[in-house]
């Protein structure tokens, strides 16, 4: 059959990976700590002494893409071990061989998926060979190379050993978010790189207003990644054999295009500007033209994402008719009717539509337009799985949502539920490993995708763990355990100087959750839960007071003090890091920006607590002495004045830190201003147009506003008492 339909089906399992076996422990004994980890391993035989010269050999008939791979890793060995190599076609001296001859069966063998990516290496005295069937499989042999490579007495050297090696997975996707924040075209270069040394493939890339298209430029935001500058991303990534999809949001998630005032007529309800109206001719017009520019934008791309995620209104809209349609034929007839129609032009081009739609169930899946792909499933069709794929569609497994991400992840510690029905569940790193491992080891998956959600605005560093986790598990599910991904981790990816990285992490992971329990934070995302008042200004001739804000908020009083001392903690592992000087330190930066921000959180609730003592300790002068009432309420007015310098400081300080990396949020240039529309979901991250999202509570507490009302009545008492 000529197109036959491609399904990428996300699909969640429960049960866990089989256990570990010896060869895992003895690679970690051997201070070798390779992600993901190799199908076959087997250690033995005399060490490779790289020295301080080699030769790269390559086949004479090598192609462009293996000559690429010969000079990256001819640069990476120079940068990190400080040898010298010479590419040829013929070894002399000791030399590392990257060859497509003489592969063994057990990798030719495979499906070509897998057996393209499949790889060799074999360690002798004098030579290192990796031969592999594919380009992909030569990279991968060489990435794999430059973490086995361990520092011995005599000089760098890679132990001896066998590896025959191929995916249990062959499309590894990692989703990329940028809806609330733009990264600079040099850290996404280097995060494809971080992304290809792991040995993911694909990078699902969703753009909504940070691309330029050129039939709308309005849509496109200030500083918007260009069409020439996305097609050189998108073969810049080629080159680490990693796949750019586009992923333009279709029908819901669309405020990026629908608060534009020209287009409010293509909304299905017209108060929001969430969704469009799929009964309308002109949204389909619209996002074809989106589209075809994202087609045009990632020449060589085999897929294409149209999101429709998170219809709320599908439905729901009395004018337009949709709401009659629901009611005579379903949500579910809506939204496949939606998908099918908008992914016939692009399947004209070539490309295979992928869509996130829980909406659309199996039964009316089973007809969609050829070059379908649909990748949001829920566990609850798990008996459609077999169908499907006897149907010929191929199966994803979805990493499943992390959960609560406020400035960190929940990699060792994640809560369910909110108030007082708050518990600990599990962590999304053992959630990733049961559903993913499990995935691997089954045989029945084409795909996985970890998705990584801009909602809370974390840093995209903050995910890599989260990336690297599924980079292992979908590639060799067997192997290892999770306890022992997560040991070598820390030392793959900081590197063996590094320490106390465990550690670290766990502390910011419970001060992420401090952190969204405080103030107003999860009104954005669960409604009304309570807030954090101020205490009460003092009034009238008397000093008048209701002391009641310590008795109040006692506990939040005495949490605060706790997590100011992990905070310490956590700085002082950071700096014990940076000192030795540890791989990846940029993220040792972030998270110092982190650690400061909780600790001014908890510094805003003691500046309450002894704003409120400062209040009292005045009013128990009143009678007493006047000047010493007088100077009390100047202590309370330094007080504040001292927490919102802190904020300051430390709200400044993570901007210029993250902008390293980013455009400013909300950035603006003379020829084009952001235009900011708040939208239904109330995302956390774009609650402000820039930064200040992460202050945003403690600046509705208004202070200011108080300041200068105790000023004001400070000025009153002065004239009334002190003349």
């Amino acid at each position: 059959m000529d197109h036959f339909i491609k399904l990428a089906f996300l699909f969640l399992l429960a049960s866990c990976a089989t256990p570990k076996t010896e060869t895992t422990t003895a690679l970690f004994n051997e201070g070798i700590y390779l992600i993901p980890y190799p199908q076959e391993i087997t250690l033995d035989g005399e060490d490779f002494l790289l020295g301080s010269e080699l030769s790269i050999v390559l086949d004479k008939s090598a192609t462009e893409n293996d000559k690429f791979t010969a000079a990256i890793l001819a640069a990476q060995l120079k940068k990190e071990w400080g040898v010298s190599t010479v590419i040829a076609d013929s070894p002399f001296g000791k030399s590392i061989i990257l060859t497509h001859k003489e592969v063994s069966e057990k990798v030719t063998s495979l499906p070509e998926k897998k057996s393209l990516q499949g790889y060799q290496l074999n360690v002798e005295a004098d030579q290192l060979i990796i031969r592999a069937k594919g380009e992909t499989g030569l990279f991968y042999g060489t990435q794999t190379l430059l973490q086995i490579i361990k520092k011995g007495n005599e000089g760098a050297f890679v132990p001896g050993m066998e590896i025959t090696d191929w995916p249990d997975i062959p499309e590894r996707a990692c989703h990329y978010d940028t809806k609330h924040h733009q990264d600079k075209r040099a850290y996404v270069e280097s995060f494809i790189r971080d992304l290809a040394r792991y040995k993911i493939n694909m990078l699902v890339w969703e753009w909504e207003d940070k691309f330029a298209y050129p039939s709308h430029p309005e849509i496109g935001a200030p500083g918007a990644f260009t069409m020439e500058e996305m097609q050189e991303l998108t073969r810049y990534a080629r080159k680490y054999h990693v796949q750019l999809v586009p992923l333009v949001q279709g029908l819901g998630h669309v405020s990026y295009i629908l608060k534009w005032p020209q287009y409010n007529h293509l909304r299905e309800v017209p108060a929001s500007n969430w969704e469009f109206c799929p009964q309308k001719e002109g949204t389909y017009e619209l996002l074809n033209d989106l589209w075809q520019d994202a087609i045009k934008a990632t020449p060589g791309s085999k897929y294409i994402h149209i999101g429709t995620d998170e219809s709320y209104e599908l439905g729901k809209g009395i004018e337009c008719g949709c709401k009659a349609e629901m009611e005579k034929d379903g949500k579910h007839a809506l939204m496949t009717r939606f998908i099918t129609r908008s992914a016939k032009p692009l399947i004209k081009e070539g490309r295979t539509v992928m869509a996130w739609s829980a909406e659309y169930i199996p039964g009316e899946a089973l007809n969609p337009p050829v070059g379908m792909a649909v990748t949001d499933w829920s566990r609850e069709h798990f008996e459609h799985a077999s169908e499907i794929k006897k149907a010929g569609y191929e199966l994803f497994i979805y990493d499943p949502n992390p959960g609560v991400e406020t400035l960190f992840l929940p990699y060792f510690y994640r809560l369910r539920g909110e108030g007082n029905d708050e518990k600990e569940v599990d962590n999304c790193l053992l959630r990733s490993y049961n559903e993913v491992a499990t995935a691997a080891i089954s045989g029945e998956f084409t795909g996985m995708i970890n998705t990584s959600w801009d909602d809370a605005g974390l840093h995209n560093q903050m995910w890599m763990m989260s990336f690297i986790n599924s980079a292992e598990w979908s590639w060799s599910g067997s192997n290892p355990t999770l306890e022992e991904f997560s040991d070598k981790f820390f030392l793959n990816y900081y590197g063996e100087q590094s320490s106390d990285m465990r550690e670290l992490y766990l502390l910011l992971n419970k001060a992420g959750y401090y952190y969204y329990k405080s103030f107003e934070r999860r009104v954005w995302h669960y409604g009304d839960i309570g807030k954090t008042h101020l205490p009460v200004l003092p009034r009238g001739d008397n000093l008048e007071y209701d002391e009641y804000w310590n008795r109040e908020y006692a506990a939040k009083i005495e949490e605060s003090r706790e997590q100011i001392k992990q905070m310490e903690r956590a700085s002082e592992i950071i700096r014990a890091n940076q000192e030795v000087g540890v791989k990846n330190s940029y993220d040792l930066e972030l998270f110092t920006t982190i650690a400061d921000l909780v600790s001014h959180t908890c510094n805003t609730y003691l500046c309450l607590s002894e704003l409120e003592r400062a209040i009292k300790q005045a009013h128990n002068q009143r009678f007493l002495n006047h000047h010493a009432a007088y100077n009390a309420l100047g202590n309370a007015i330094g007080i504040i004045e001292t927490n919102l310098l802190e904020r300051q400081q430390v709200y400044e300080e993570l901007v210029a830190v993250w902008e390293k990396t980013r455009l400013p949020k909300g950035f603006s240039t003379d020829e084009k201003e952001f235009f900011h529309r708040q939208d239904r979901a109330r995302h956390f991250a774009f609650r402000r147009a820039d930064m200040s999202y992460l202050i945003y509570d403690e600046e509705l507490l208004g202070l200011e506003d108080y300041r200068e009302k105790l000023l004001e009545y400070m000025e009153w008492y002065k004239k009334t008492y002190l003349r």
